[in-house]
């Protein structure tokens, strides 16, 4: 048997998954890492949790499947993403702790830049926003903050990376410091136009472009590990919203994903030409192969499956996350609960970090049915958001349907809810562990043991489809009802 090995490191845990040469699961392990939290809005991951993290649940998946190194036709990799790291090209540690994307101090950065007339040349080069969001920022703060760091910058002893970089500059000794287009795309460093580092924007942040990494496309050799009792290559790299959209088969213009878990990313395949957004979303590289960079426009909804473990941790009204759509379905129809989950802020397309939860419409007889139901449908709520300034942009007149993953697609009730606020079709495949998947056939295919993207997208499988069942009155009724409980949280 020859297996692909698919590293899937995200943002509280790394797991390894192996695929067979049929592109089947035969074998997973994960493990969880400490989050730090040093100030507020400030996280942080130690870069060496994340490295021992991936190396423990390799060599743990390798054991359990009980295969050796030899047996093993490539390595993918697909990561948090903008989530930062610097370090010494000498010693190989990091300056710092690694500043995850869900990061917020470099704030003030961002609104300088904006107050100075500069996010619309950034805007129009990288198809991003000035966003702390995003990687440039936080290698600005690194730079300007760590003491000496500038200097050994400026003498090229120190190197940056999103994990994907960082991971495999590890996993080779040092000897390949590389990146794939869809990350690099996501660092506010790099013209998604020219497909290169932008000299422009590196000047404005101040940074030298020795420290960055050389760009590649997503199916590519990114250099071999000899980490697991023998030569193993890197074939495949991909940001994991970008290797959900991969392992979706959204290989044609007007194809959409959305992964629903602690948040939800939304990408539209857009084809080779970039759509600048009117409606603030984000323009961006879905992928890249032989070349080819194919675009999306992504919308971020900052909170999804978090609501649902803010209805058990917090609230403490369901014992776990499969309870939801059960206590959902049993909520007073009559009731008009309304629930802005902007815990932490409103992603796309308000982007507004300072705007804070709220629930509208409670009455006496609002009990934990109607929480959980009003919970569930503010998921769909934000996605007919995002749904419809992707259709402005896209300029489109097509139908399209919505392909999901991630934990919460596996609820019927949510899906079903969904389908009906959107008023279109929702697909939910059979194969769940669509980010790894991406990740691994990218590898894969570069090996030559998986087919080519047209026989692969062939293989997709529906596992169900959720047809709209709401009165298109009624939908838009409850639309206009969450847009007006927007602006209200939005004005407290």
């Amino acid at each position: 048997m020859t297996y692909i090995l698919a590293i899937d490191q995200g943002t509280t845990s790394s797991r390894a998954i192996l695929f067979d040469a049929k592109m089947q699961r035969v074998g997973t392990a994960q493990q969880e890492f400490p989050q730090h939290f040093p100030q507020e809005g400030w996280v942080e991951h130690d870069p060496e949790d994340i490295w021992n993290s991936v190396v423990a649940v390799c060599r743990e998946v390798m054991q359990t499947v009980g295969i050796s190194a030899d047996q093993i036709a490539g390595i993918g990799i697909t990561n948090q993403r903008e989530t930062t790291v610097i370090w010494d090209r000498h010693t190989g540690q990091a300056i710092h702790n690694a500043i995850v994307w869900q990061d917020r101090r470099t704030s003030e950065i961002c609104a300088t830049l904006r107050e100075a007339g500069s996010e619309e040349d950034v805007t129009a080069r990288t198809g991003l926003l000035l966003d702390p969001y995003f990687s440039g920022t936080k290698v600005k703060w690194l730079l300007d903050t760590v003491p000496g760091a500038r200097d050994r910058a400026a003498a090229g002893d120190l190197l940056f990376g999103t994990i994907d970089t960082f991971l495999i500059w590890r996993l080779t000794e040092g000897r390949s410091h590389v990146t794939d287009a869809s990350n690099a795309a996501r660092t506010l460093l790099f013209d998604i136009h020219q497909g290169e580092w932008s000299a422009e924007i590196c000047d404005l942040l101040d940074v030298p472009r020795g420290m960055l990494p050389a760009v590649q496309d997503c199916a590519s050799d990114f250099g071999e590990t000899t980490l697991f009792g023998g030569t193993i290559a890197i074939l495949g790299v991909a940001g994991d919203q970008q290797a959900a959209t991969i392992g979706q088969a959204c290989f044609e213009p007007g194809m959409l994903k959305s992964t629903y878990g602690t948040g939800c990313f939304a990408l539209l395949n857009t084809g080779d030409a970039p759509v600048m957004s009117k409606n603030r979303l984000l323009t961006t590289i879905a992928y890249q192969l032989d070349g080819k960079r194919t675009y999306a426009l992504e919308g971020s909804i900052f909170i999804a499956g978090a609501a649902v473990q803010w209805l058990r941790d917090a609230l403490q009204i369901i014992d776990n996350a499969a309870e939801s759509g059960d206590l959902a379905a049993r909520a007073d129809t009559t009731q008009n609960l309304v629930l802005v989950p902007a815990f932490t802020g409103l992603g796309a397309p308000y982007w507004q970090p300072d705007c804070r939860g709220a629930m509208f419409g409670l009455t006496r007889n609002s009990g934990r049915a109607e929480i959980a139901r009003a919970t569930l449908e503010s998921i769909a709520f934000q996605t007919r958001d995002l749904w419809h300034a992707m259709q402005s942009d896209w300029g489109a007149d097509t139908d399209v349907t919505l392909r999901v993953d991630g934990g919460m697609s596996a609820s019927d009730w949510t899906m079903q809810g969904l389908s009906d606020i959107l008023g279109a079709p929702v697909d939910r495949p059979v194969m769940q562990e669509t980010t790894a998947l991406g990740a691994a056939w990218l590898a894969g295919m570069r090996a030559g043991i998986y087919p080519q993207q047209d026989e692969f997208a062939a293989t997709w499988a529906l596992d169900r489809q959720f047809q709209p069942a709401m009165a298109a009155d009624k939908r838009d009724t409850a639309y206009a009802r969450w847009q007006r409980a927007v602006a209200a949280a939005m004005a407290f």
